[in-house]
């Protein structure tokens, strides 16, 4: 057990300095991302620092059970939710207790309802605002942006996302890489799931397809973290790196995405490739609806899924009255300083409308001569549908 901390810990007149931030960032369960956390952990607290469990979900895994051993638990709260009771993590326990490094598991998690945020990494974030260190774990598939990439990979939709900032905040991201036949061996080795389980796993989520796949997409990921705090924080010498980071913040300023956008679920996989071009050159994401009617009903429900996942990813949503898309979108592009416009697959035209109009990607290639234009590949199209957002979580 942790030393208690005195009330003065809580007092503003005593604010602490913001927590450090640690994610283990892994592409699949079991391959150690909890295990490594509380590995740290424990060499934490071996080096004299107060340690705390504010949450750890070990699925049953001896290894990972023992290595909690020693380390001081924060009780779970249970919550009542329609006539279910649920065990969540206790967050004002751990900002009483105020230890200086807290370990919680599974960031993405959404909270029962009543608590005070609906996600967990809402609370981490308390957590770290009260100058508590946090060591936390998460899959990639959670990422928003990798939502639909990881469902046309797998098959498998994951429900429970975060937005991509929460990565891009943390002060070290560790990836726990293992190769797909390795994880596959800990599979079938009852490291993972109980035996009942493996074969269903082995059948669905587990093939050495998906795991290559995600294990791709997580290298990937680390890749343009560590790009991305290379250069916003490596130290001026010469003056060599303080240009780098002044043409980076030039670069950002210069480079603006439009992404034109329909009330319909289609345009979510369009905004979130949009943000990952935008992430990868450092620019700002604006989204576009050009509309000639007022939203009906099933468009106001789209509006609302897109005005949330423009807030989640820090996009920009704009609805334009007009009846003329290019010219709307160029006018808006123009006004923005867009430097590269995004859109969906164009609907098929008639032969008519091919004769008597140019599509829409011409019109605006004429109308912007100065703007890149990409189309947004449906690659569910290809897969016969398979992913079109009907498959179920992945299994913990």
């Amino acid at each position: 057990m942790g030393p208690e901390r005195s009330s003065e810990a809580e007092s503003p007149t005593t604010e602490r300095p913001r927590g450090r931030y640690k994610v283990f960032l892994g592409m699949a369960a079991g391959v150690g991302k909890t295990y490594r956390m509380l590995q740290e952990g424990q060499a934490e607290a071996e080096a004299g620092r107060d340690v705390v469990i504010g949450y750890l979900e070990p699925h049953a895994r001896a290894e990972t059970i023992a290595q909690a051993e020693g380390l001081e638990f924060i009780p779970r709260r249970r919550v009542r939710y329609r006539e279910t009771e649920f065990e969540e993590m206790d967050l004002p326990a751990i900002l009483r207790r105020a230890p200086e490094l807290c370990l919680i598991d599974e960031l993405a998690h959404t909270n029962a309802p009543g608590l005070e945020h609906a996600k967990r990494y809402q609370d981490i974030e308390d957590v770290l605002k009260a100058g508590i260190d946090v060591f936390s774990t998460v899959n990639v598939q959670h990422l928003e942006s990798l939502n639909d990439q990881v469902a046309e990979v797998t098959g498998t939709r994951v429900r429970e996302t975060v937005p991509d900032a929460v990565l891009g905040t943390a002060d070290d991201v560790v990836l726990l890489d293992l190769t797909p036949e390795s994880l596959i061996e800990r599979l079938l080795a009852g490291k993972i799931y109980p035996q009942d389980r493996v074969g269903a796993a082995l059948n669905n989520f587990f093939t050495i397809e998906n795991l290559a796949a995600l294990r791709e997409v997580s290298l990937r990921q680390v890749a343009e973290e560590v790009e991305h705090k290379r250069v916003i924080t490596l130290p001026a010498v010469g003056g060599r790196e303080e240009r780098l980071v002044e043409t980076a913040a030039a670069q950002a300023i210069h480079d603006r995405l439009l992404a034109l956008v329909t009330p319909t679920p289609k345009s979510q996989r369009v905004v979130r490739r949009a943000w990952r071009s935008a992430q990868r050159l450092g620019g700002e994401l604006d989204l576009l609806w050009v509309s000639d009617h007022e939203p009906r009903e099933e468009e106001r429900e789209q509006l609302d899924a897109l005005r949330r996942l423009a807030s989640v990813l820090g996009a920009h949503l704009l609805i334009e009255h007009g009846d003329d898309v290019a010219a709307t979108a160029a006018r808006v592009a123009e006004d923005r300083g867009t430097t590269y416009i995004l859109m969906g697959r164009p609907k098929p035209r008639s032969p008519i409308r091919r004769l008597l109009q140019p599509a829409l990607p011409f019109r605006l290639l004429s109308l912007l001569p100065g703007v890149d234009l990409r189309i947004v590949a449906d690659r569910t199209r290809r897969a016969g549908g398979a992913n079109s957002g009907n498959g179920t979580k992945e299994e913990p």
